[in-house]
């Protein structure tokens, strides 16, 4: 194989959480009498919590202190943290771990590269937690994608070049992270549509069969 290392998103590419991220965000969105439906939803995919939320409270009626957004993403986070003890090994996809399987026997290094602060968390849920050679998220990270930070963060934990490193995303806002950090990218679901997606994949197994 012609990379040395995967750098993947978590969220849509490893696993889905889609539905817990609505449901803490509406919860929120609800109690503040903010509208909120799954088309604003779609948009926050790939993007920070506090951008996210920045674009949830385009539909408020008020006006909203940065205290007062801290104090509204930390409780989505707690409901949401809360929701994730809901998922187990069953959420891991067999054609998932076989190929990270057949990646890892191929000699790849593998990483994380997610935006989420929960990254760990939902690898312990999966029965991941000590898989990935290296994991950049939220937690080491101050801009999120389209910034290259986080996949570049990857690269040098995984003690290699960004031309050496494949990155695996299903958001446009991470194919645009890959290109701008100097990265080739395999894409799944909407990023397989985009231009800037190097590889465009069907299903994750696909994986195996680029380089």
């Amino acid at each position: 194989m012609k990379f040395k290392g995967i750098i993947f998103d978590l969220d849509g590419v490893i696993c889905f959480t889609d539905k817990y991220h609505y449901q803490a965000w509406k919860q929120m969105a609800d109690k503040e009498g903010i509208y909120f439906d799954e088309i604003i939803n779609n948009r926050l995919r790939g993007v920070s919590r506090m951008a996210s939320l920045e674009i949830i409270l385009e539909r408020a009626d008020k006006a909203y202190t940065e205290e007062e957004k801290e104090q509204m993403a930390y409780e989505k986070n707690e409901t949401y943290k809360k929701l994730l003890y809901n998922m187990t090994t069953q959420d891991l996809s067999q054609e998932v771990k076989d190929t990270l399987n057949a990646l890892r026997a191929k000699g790849c290094k593998l990483a994380i590269g997610s935006s989420s602060r929960n990254t760990k968390l939902i690898l312990g849920q999966l029965g991941l937690a000590d898989y990935f050679d290296a994991i950049s998220d939220g937690t080491n990270i101050t801009r999120s994608k389209p910034d290259p930070e986080v996949f570049l963060k990857a690269a040098d934990f995984l003690g290699l070049q960004p031309e050496d490193c494949l990155v695996v995303e299903d958001a446009v806002a991470g194919i645009d992270a890959a290109c701008a950090g100097g990265f080739e990218s395999a894409g799944l679901g909407e990023a397989a549509e985009y231009e800037k997606c190097t590889y465009p994949m069907r299903s994750f197994g696909d994986l195996v069969n680029i380089g």
